[in-house]
């Protein structure tokens, strides 16, 4: 050989490269079934097939005539079958040429996807796994692609999860997919391994909490549909365990997967269903529930074929719109409701003059309704045969218009199961003003009114829990009066047997519909919705649909007043309740009392009831915390308590001030009474704003009874120390106006200015130092004067000294002084009084 290379190298460099090529490319006796694979013909298939024995594939004909000879003799002489496996395992090994070991895992994948009993032949061999994850480290993409798919294969055996799992793939398949340039085969097998690991619970776990789940909900914008797939069922497959769930979230699934939920791509459907898988399980969070809702989709209960088939359409009735706006016309009204089906469906191609809301309301109504009325409704969950406790259990997510549709059609059903979990549906939809005026719009209030007197009562609690959400907007609050809610809440409140939870929603329902506040707004508005309904009727009506005008009509009377329904019935209730209720409740009815005060003629009933005792209980919860920290009776309240307890006395103070104003009342009280007991709370650790209202009350009290003879200066010296000077502080502190600061600064400083020692220690047990020091480095003129001087009154303290050098007053009193301004003299004198 060394003479050959020195007489030509040029034959030398030949020999030597078919010598390579020998040892890369063995006679076909030598590995058979490697030099069927390398033909790059059917024959490769049909042995594989061959050696697979019962695989899936259909057999080719050995005696196909376009085999070569070679090739068809050694067809007939494989009988070894599996005996082929443990070859190609051997191959896989590190020591095996590169060439060699890819067209080894190929052959492997190939024939993994026999089946289960082909899958079962390789893993019976010990090692084999960790081969194959050494190969996904390979430069080659068709080996790479290969072993990912052996892995995908055999990781969708569930006793070989573990396995792979066990052996590093995981790891490996993270660093593969975190490579910038990677072949879409590779990346879509191996995407696919996670989709089968994913089943595993424990391996869901280790999946989620790696970096790895930011780069699958990248992979769902991926341009290919199989990676959208693919990240789409890993994602599906970890929202089944709760504890992902605030990972994902946090990731950012549920925009992403919203969008391609709502995609009308035709090649979305596997991607759609396991969109909706994901962002059902974690809408069973209510939290995340909002987060899915405010993306557009409202999750709707699957009631079941047999319950849509008490729907019918009213017979010989007048077009109208879901809200109770009647669409009159001079022709014979249709006999099963055509003519409004017709009109919904196309609605959109006339020229209308009407809100979006009663658009999307009336074309989500026609479309549900039509699918009732032919039996394709609920078509999206496919065709199933579940049993009724299998449906309770089921839901499913549509878009804004049809959710809100199909939820009012549900309601309007007679399934007691049906109705009850669609009204907590809509409870549950209804965030934001957008999603309850588009319940009203649809016709939700009308129904769940009804369905106050229903015959269950899990159905009238469900109706109440819809409306208590509903009723937080002030419109849907008046066409519950118009429809004649009061009245229906008023019997349940009325009725002993009601079940808190039951009464609690009524009372929430009543206090906003009672609401003063609601009152105001409807004397300023009514006039100008009026005008504005007659615009709209004459801009509406000079519109026609096949001869159709619309006209707006009340399709509720008015009913009867606020002041018939509350009888002395309801006021023993209501004085009931605040006696004994929870604070939560009692604010709602100390505010329904409010509103009921306002009549003269229940002023006496209510004195009558006992609300005397009622609003002693109320003020004994805040008079129990004393003036001292460290007192033995005082109640330890956490956050929550004391705010809710604040809030119940401050409501407690308005109805008392409201009944204040009449004699009959008044000559029923003792003064001095409710004088002890507010002192004490306002000396007490409610929260500030709940002082208000008691502060008022002191000095109602106090003027209306004549006590400032021997309690007026004590009265008025407490609700300056103990309510306007922290109120004062606070607004210092947390405003954001420098206008507000500076107000509150100059305000205390007139107080301080009296030269009262109790004003100056309120300030700084309130916490006003600090606040003090920044309006000092910031403010200028009035403010800034008056913070010197009450920071000067506080200097006096020697005790304060500590505070004023922490809050950083030195170096800022030293720059006013260093400046010469118009304060620095008033500086230079704190400077003296706070060791430095």
């Amino acid at each position: 050989m060394a003479s050959i290379a020195a007489a030509s190298p040029k034959l030398f460099y030949c020999q030597r490269r078919k010598e390579m090529a020998r040892r890369r490319n063995p006679p076909p006796w030598n590995c058979p079934a490697l030099f069927l694979l390398r033909c790059g013909r059917p024959a490769a298939r049909c042995l594989l097939v061959r050696i697979s024995g019962d695989g899936g594939a259909a057999e080719a004909n050995p005696r196909d005539p376009a085999l070569p000879p070679d090739i068809e003799m050694l067809n007939t002489s494989v009988n070894a079958k599996d005996g082929y496996v443990g070859l190609f395992v051997r191959m896989l090994g590190l020591d095996n040429d590169p060439l060699d070991r890819e067209q080894a895992i190929i052959t492997l994948w190939k024939y993994s996807e026999g089946g289960k009993n082909c899958i079962e032949a390789i893993m019976q061999f010990p090692g084999c796994i960790n081969l194959v994850v050494s190969l996904l480290k390979s430069e080659s993409c068709s080996t790479c692609e290969a072993a990912a798919g052996l892995l995908r294969t055999i990781s969708s055996v569930n006793l070989y999860r573990d396995i792979v799992a066990e052996s590093g793939a995981v790891e490996e398949i993270f660093r593969l997919l975190c490579q910038s340039f990677l072949a879409l085969e590779v990346k879509e097998q191996s995407l696919c391994i996670l989709w089968n690991l994913s089943i595993d619970e424990k391996l869901r776990v280790r999946i989620a909490n790696n970096d790895f789940l930011p780069m699958v909900v990248k992979f769902l914008d991926d341009e290919e549909i199989k990676v959208k797939e693919a990240a789409g069922g890993i994602l599906a497959n970890l929202a089944l365990s709760p504890c992902n769930h605030s990972i994902m979230v946090e990731a950012g699934v549920i925009p992403k997967l919203a969008d391609l939920f709502k995609s009308n791509n035709e090649g979305y459907k596997i991607i759609r269903k396991e969109a909706k898988t994901t962002l059902l399980e974690l809408s069973k969070d209510e939290y995340y529930r909002i987060l899915v809702i405010e993306e557009g989709l409202i999750r709707v209960p699957v009631v079941g074929a047999a319950a849509y088939k008490s729907f019918r359409p009213q017979t010989y009735s007048w077009p109208s719109l879901p809200d109770g706006t009647e669409i009159q016309q001079n022709s014979r009204p249709s006999k099963f409701g055509a003519s409004e089906l017709l009109l919904g469906l196309n609605i959109r191609e006339k020229n209308f003059n009407l809100e979006e809301t009663k658009v999307n309301a009336m074309v989500g109504r026609s479309q549900q309704q039509f699918l009732a009325r032919i039996g394709a409704i609920e078509m999206e969950n496919g065709r199933n045969s579940q049993s009724e406790s299998s449906l309770n259990q089921q839901y499913t997510l549509l878009p804004w218009m049809d959710g809100v549709a199909r939820l009012v059609l549900i309601i309007g059903l007679e399934d007691v199961s049906a109705i009850t979990r669609a009204a907590y549906s809509i409870a549950d939809a209804s965030i934001n003003e957008r999603m309850r005026i588009s319940f009203k719009e649809a016709g939700a209030v009308r129904h769940l009114v009804k369905l106050l007197c229903h015959d269950n009562e899990a159905t009238r609690e469900a109706a109440a829990h819809a409306l208590d959400r509903l009723s937080v907007s002030y419109v849907v609050c008046q066409i519950i009066e118009m429809e004649g809610g009061p009245d229906l809440l008023i019997n349940i409140l009325k009725d002993s047997n009601t079940s808190n939870s039951l009464l609690e929603l009524t009372v929430n329902i009543l206090c906003r519909i009672f609401d003063p506040v609601h009152d105001v707004k409807t004397k300023f508005q009514d006039k100008f919705v009026d005008e504005s309904e007659k615009v709209l009727i004459g801009t509406s009506s000079s519109q026609d649909f096949d001869g159709l005008s619309i006209s707006k009509t009340s399709s509720v009377s008015e009913g009867t007043t606020r002041e018939r329904i509350i009888d002395s019935d309801v006021i023993l209730r209501l004085v009931d309740i605040l006696r004994t209720s929870s604070p939560n409740l009692q604010i709602k009815v100390a505010s329904i009392l409010e509103f009921v005060a306002a009549f003269e003629p229940h002023v006496a009933t209510i004195t009558a009831a006992g609300i005397n005792s009622a609003l002693d209980v109320v003020f004994q919860k805040g008079s129990l915390d004393g003036m001292d920290g460290d007192d033995d009776n005082a109640l330890a309240w956490n956050v929550i308590e004391a705010e809710e307890i604040g809030l119940a006395i401050a409501a407690a103070s308005k109805l008392l001030a409201k009944l204040l104003n009449f004699e009959q009342f008044c000559h029923s009280i003792d003064a001095m009474h409710y004088v002890h007991l507010l002192r004490k709370i306002l000396k007490s650790n409610i929260p500030l704003h709940a002082k208000d209202w008691v502060a008022a009350c002191l000095i109602k009290l106090e003027s209306k009874f004549g006590l400032a003879s021997n309690l007026g200066h004590a009265i008025d010296m407490e609700v300056t120390l103990y309510e306007t000077i922290p109120r004062l502080v606070e607004q210092m502190r947390t405003s954001f106006a420098d206008e507000s600061r500076e107000a509150a600064v100059i305000e205390l400083n007139k107080i301080i200015s009296r030269g009262v020692m109790e004003c100056t220690r309120a300030v700084a047990a309130a916490g006003g130092i600090f606040p003090l020091v920044e309006l000092i480095k910031d403010g200028s003129g009035d403010a800034l004067e008056a913070s010197l001087a009450i920071l000067h009154n506080l200097s006096m303290d020697s005790e304060n000294h500590a505070a004023i050098i922490a809050a950083g007053a030195v170096p800022i009193l030293k720059r006013i002084v260093l400046s010469e301004g118009p304060q620095w003299k008033r500086a230079l004198r704190l400077l003296r009084t706070v060791p430095t």
